[in-house]
């Protein structure tokens, strides 16, 4: 996706943000609640579109223990399920997920803006205060801002099955700065396989950009292939956020 969409996209998920969940010792973000028919009050998954000529197919499926996923089929398209809530890393610092790829995408690269795709991804917002921004940061917003009537994000973590990245590489986006991408997995050795990911939010936000989190904003999931023009399968489960023991 080009530089302008990038921040949309993830724009998007600030602008539609509920209130924090406290007293729990986990928060669930099923993946059971998207109903890819309606969009209704019950639904917390909701479709972000962007400027693509093809959109991501997203639907509910069962996987071989019977339970629900979402399955996402990318076919030179681009789009992603964005879900509405706000955490606090502080008290919630740990994510876990898991996740299945049909395979990699063959052109693509984290470093490159034509290789900006990826089987499988998890977007985290942040609420970063614009008033931190240096003076050729807050032209860039200004500028970008219009554009668009959405908040743009100004501090974001990409969690991406890579194609042939190093597990473990944090690199800004291509696009932007503001973004950073994690290589969770890479290549195609454990396509096929469910993977259980754990994640520390706060120590990867603090590697990537040397600063404590603000809350968290929004979480979405994507399979994009628009800018390689292939194609892509993957699955996704439930995403829980954990406090540290």
């Amino acid at each position: 996706m080009n530089n302008f969409r990038v921040l949309i996209f993830i724009g998007v998920i600030i602008a539609i943000i509920t209130s924090p969940v406290f007293g729990q010792d986990s928060i669930q973000l099923d993946v059971s609640n998207y109903n890819s028919n309606t969009q209704n009050d019950t639904a917390n998954w909701e479709m972000m579109e962007v400027q693509s000529d093809q959109l991501t197919n997203y639907r509910l499926v069962d996987d071989s223990r019977g339970q629900q996923v979402i399955k996402a089929e990318s076919n030179s398209a681009a789009g992603g399920l964005i879900y509405k809530k706000r955490i606090d890393p502080r008290e919630y610092p740990i994510i876990e997920w898991r996740w299945k790829v049909e395979g990699v995408l063959k052109n693509g690269d984290l470093r490159k803006k034509d290789g900006d795709d990826y089987p499988a991804r998890i977007y985290i917002t942040f609420d970063y205060d614009k008033s931190k921004l240096g003076f050729g940061d807050r032209m860039k917003y200004e500028a970008i801002k219009t554009f668009t009537s959405h908040n743009v994000p100004l501090r974001a973590i990409n969690y991406i099955w890579a194609n042939q990245a190093d597990r473990g590489t944090i690199t800004p986006n291509p696009f932007t700065d503001w973004v950073y991408m994690i290589a969770i997995q890479s290549g195609s050795k454990k396509s096929g396989q469910w993977i259980v990911e754990t994640r520390n939010i706060l120590n990867d936000y603090r590697k990537a950009f040397g600063e404590h989190p603000p809350d968290i904003t929004g979480i979405a999931i994507m399979t994009d292939s628009d800018n390689t023009g292939g194609s892509a399968t993957a699955y996704y489960g439930d995403i829980i956020f954990k406090q540290a023991h």
